[in-house]
């Protein structure tokens, strides 16, 4: 934390800034609270314990692959809870009927019936009856319910390895098994069933190449007498058998316990069920395949052992299983004491303050006036406020200044270049033509005007004619195919990725191809006509039924909505005017949500889901209560944007300073303090312009245009494209980076640009003009940072200017701009 103090106090020398590099965003305090150690608990505290995974009637083990894993947790006079599994004492009677291990997996031994017993020594104890039914009379092994997941387990048919298009040492799996009947032939027939060998089933070369007993690029998979050898192994003396049509099929996954509350370095044993369509139920625990959202907060293992690294807040395990998916989430608390927070202005700040309550971390203060102004202004507008601006600003005694300057902002010009140039990047309007230019002032002057987002989407979505009669219709040049459309769509405006649908089951979501090419059949009755003299194309709604046919199954989809019944539309009717009903139904989980985390993101620097556009129920907010709520308060507002900047802009929340405390230093996804970030490449550029008095120039557009106000995010600049400006080739966000390089750097302090912008504006003019060099100085620091110069660097920055002399007064004033703008306090927003 001393680093951290020193790094402050620093930040506002640019001398030193520049020669030592000593201030980060990224640094961070070390929180105090000494993590608990991995060690068993005991029996203190605990009131009872509980089987998680218990169903009515107890555990029943049917056949000899039978599996269950038991999860025990305690429960303390408080109310908390405990993973207890790998703690109890486990007793079985009568003995020899099933069998229970140190981890809490129980095996079948022989029919009939036991009661497992779990106990902590001292402490309370908790009862269940296993029952183990037909272990004599093994059932076939099906494929697709027991050999492909074990594929998936061990990563065979991964992108990586044999799931990779065209295979791996010519075999070919499907993708995370989701074409169990592909990979059947492929197994089972190709190569004249080489790899498979009932009369010697030890000898196949699949159980070869798995155990490594044949050299095998990815090594030993499986070893020689574990279960799942022993199933591989008992389908291949069966016969290899598919399974029956009438054989129960997953509907459903279910994680047990969903959510836990975790100490630090605390473990939790995951059970997981398969829910057959017959209504049976099966642990498949130890065939199940999971994933971390965060590797630096939390492992787990092939045995659905979660283990977190001490690091607080959220994190989520997903847990996938044939074409489902589920998650399990665990909450870190860091335990520091929360004894107040910064007054709620708004349900924001009551639910990010519970949350940070919930997890034991102290916030940040509120941030002092001159970092708010410049913050929120650089955030709304994308510029720097002016001298008098910050001046006034800071000299105004009104409590409700800063809510005063938000709407002001709002109110401006400048909000509507910078969020035009947001979305115009992101609507990839990127041709450089009459069309790119019609479509961008219709960005703009939407978002000046403040027309609702529901208006504004649907106009793009169902856009029809010409541009010259609705700009909008720009849109459809980029992304000219259904299945394009249908993309950027769902990405865009509802948050859901569709693109692994293509080709086979969403990896992480329930959408199957189906669901892929029923909603891209609300594009495929768009049709356009052949540009005309003035390059203009018209588009429009041909006749005829909308439908779309997946390319496997060969099956006619009518368009259907995500979730949704397919719908039965009229030969005249759009089909995207069905579509945008549905999107802006307030009911719609998707469209809000979408929205107002993109939004957050923009303010925040991080998404409550991250990445913005990718919500899912395997990847869940950080913090659920605040999107719902904003979701439900944009909708309620009529779709107002400018109200949801307001609300995020107000709160406590926003405005607390981005240095940590003693506590939070590390979060990273609570909120407790402002996630600083590198200026846009545009807003740089801008700010650069603004210090030296240099307007950048763009080809073909007039002088005063700024670098937020241009239209087409594929217009060459060497600075924009060095500091990641987006091109427009995608609908992602991602596409505009922030990662600081050596380039960067080296541009910044000795390019012939910067010298240029240098040697011909302000310096000059502040060398030649009259007034003090102090309080020339005095509005330099105005302009770059918002707040006025400490005496220190006053007296550095005339040091220096003396030190030049009155002939090199012009240079001296450029040495002390590039200073300035070579800060990191300069570059980043904070």
């Amino acid at each position: 934390m001393a680093d951290c103090e020193e790094a402050l106090s620093t930040m506002k020398t640019p001398w030193l800034i520049v020669l030592f590099g000593l201030w980060s965003p990224a640094c961070a305090g070390i929180p105090t609270i000494a993590a608990v150690p991995d060690a068993a608990p005991d029996a203190v505290g605990f009131e009872s314990l509980r089987f998680e995974s218990q169903v009515d009637g107890g555990f029943v083990l049917r056949g000899p692959d039978a599996r269950h894993q038991l999860v025990v947790s305690g429960i303390d006079g408080g109310g908390q809870v405990q993973d207890l599994t790998q703690v109890v004492t486990y007793r079985l009677d009568p003995a020899g009927v099933v069998q229970v291990d140190s981890t809490g997996l129980a095996t079948p031994l022989a029919n009939g019936q036991a009661s497992v017993t779990a106990t902590v020594a001292g402490g309370p104890v908790v009862t269940a009856t296993i029952c183990v039914e037909r272990l004599d009379d093994a059932p076939p092994v099906n494929f697709a319910n027991q050999v492909v997941p074990l594929f998936t387990k061990y990563a065979c048919n991964s992108g990586g390895c044999h799931g990779k298009s065209g295979g791996q040492n010519g075999f070919r799996l499907s993708l995370l098994g989701f074409e169990p009947q592909e990979d059947y032939e492929y197994l089972v027939k190709e190569g004249r069933g080489r790899r498979l060998f009932p009369a010697a089933p030890d000898h196949s070369l699949l159980l070869l190449k798995l155990t490594n007993a044949v050299p095998h690029g990815g090594g030993q998979r499986i070893k020689r007498g574990t279960h799942d050898y022993r199933t591989l192994r008992r389908w291949i003396v069966q016969g290899m058998p598919y399974g029956s049509e009438s054989d129960p099929k997953v509907t459903r996954i279910q994680v047990l316990p969903g959510h836990r509350t975790m100490g630090s370095a605390a473990v939790q044993q995951m059970g997981v069920w398969a829910h057959f369509d017959d209504g049976s139920i099966e642990d498949v625990t130890h065939t199940a395949h999971y994933d971390t959202n965060d590797k630096r907060m939390a492992t787990v293992d092939e045995g659905g052992r979660v283990r977190v690294t001490g690091e607080p807040g959220d994190v989520a395990i997903m847990v996938r299983y044939q074409e489902h998916a589920s998650v399990f989430r665990a909450t870190v608390p860091l335990g520091a004491p929360v004894d107040s927070l910064p007054a709620p202005r708004n349900f924001i700040d009551t639910l990010v303050g519970a949350k940070l309550k919930l997890l034991g971390m102290p916030p940040s203060p509120v941030c002092d006036d001159a970092t708010f102004v410049r913050r929120v202004t650089l955030d709304i507008a994308g510029r720097l406020p002016t001298p008098d601006e910050a001046e006034r600003f800071l000299t105004d005694p009104d409590p409700a200044k800063r809510d005063r300057w938000i709407d002001q902002l709002l109110a401006g010009t400048d909000h509507a270049d910078f969020f035009a140039n947001k979305w115009s990047a992101i609507l990839r309007n990127t041709s450089n033509d009459p069309q790119t230019y019609a479509f961008y002032h219709w960005i703009r002057q939407s978002l000046y005007e403040n027309k609702p987002y529901d208006q504004f989407v649907r106009q793009i979505v169902a856009a029809s004619g010409d541009v010259t009669r609705h700009a909008p219709v720009a849109w459809y040049r980029q992304v000219n195919e259904p299945k394009k459309q249908m993309e950027d769509v769902a990405q865009l405006f509802l948050g859901v990725r569709m693109q692994c649908a293509q080709c086979h089951h969403h990896p992480y979501e329930k959408w199957s191809q189906d669901d892929y090419y029923g909603f891209s059949a609300f594009f495929t009755k768009v049709a356009r006509k052949a540009p005309d003299d003035n390059g203009d194309f018209r588009i429009y709604n041909r006749r005829g039924e909308a439908t779309s046919e997946n390319p496997k199954t060969k099956q006619v989809l009518m368009p259907t909505a995500l979730g949704g019944p397919p719908l039965s539309l009229d030969a005249q009717a759009d089909p995207r005017h069905a579509l945008a009903d549905w999107m802006v139904d307030p009911d719609n989980r998707f469209f809000g949500r979408s929205l107002v985390n993109r939004y957050w993101k923009h303010f925040f620097n991080r998404g409550l889901v991250e990445p913005e556009d990718d919500l899912r129920a395997t990847n869940p907010p950080t913090n659920a209560e605040v999107l719902d709520a904003l979701a439900e308060h944009f909708v309620a507002s009529g779709f107002n944007l400018k109200a949801l900047i307001r609300l995020i802009c107000q709160s406590a929340t926003y405005q607390l300073a981005s240095m940590p405390n003693e506590y939070n230093g590390k979060d990273t996804q609570n909120f407790s303090r402002y996630y600083p970030r590198r200026l846009h490449a545009e807003v740089l550029l801008d700010a650069i312009d603004a210090v030296t008095g240099s307007k950048s120039e763009f080809k073909g557009l007039p002088a005063a245009t700024r670098a937020v106000q241009l239209p087409d995010s594929s217009m060459g600049n060497y600075f924009l494209k060095l500091f990641g400006r987006p091109t427009g080739a995608s609908v992602c966000e991602c596409e505009r980076t922030s990662e600081a390089n050596l380039a960067q750097s080296l541009h910044l302090l000795n390019s012939a640009q910067i010298r240029q912008k240098l040697t011909g504006g302000r310096a000059g003019d502040l060398a030649a003009g009259d007034g003090g060099d102090d309080k020339k100085i005095h509005q330099l620091y105005l302009l770059a940072y918002s707040r006025p110069p400490d005496a220190g660097e006053i007296e550095t920055a005339m040091a220096h200017i003396r030190h030049m002399g009155p002939q090199q007064k012009q240079e001296a004033f450029e040495d002390v701009i590039w200073a300035i703008i070579n800060t990191k306090e300069f570059m980043f927003n904070h």
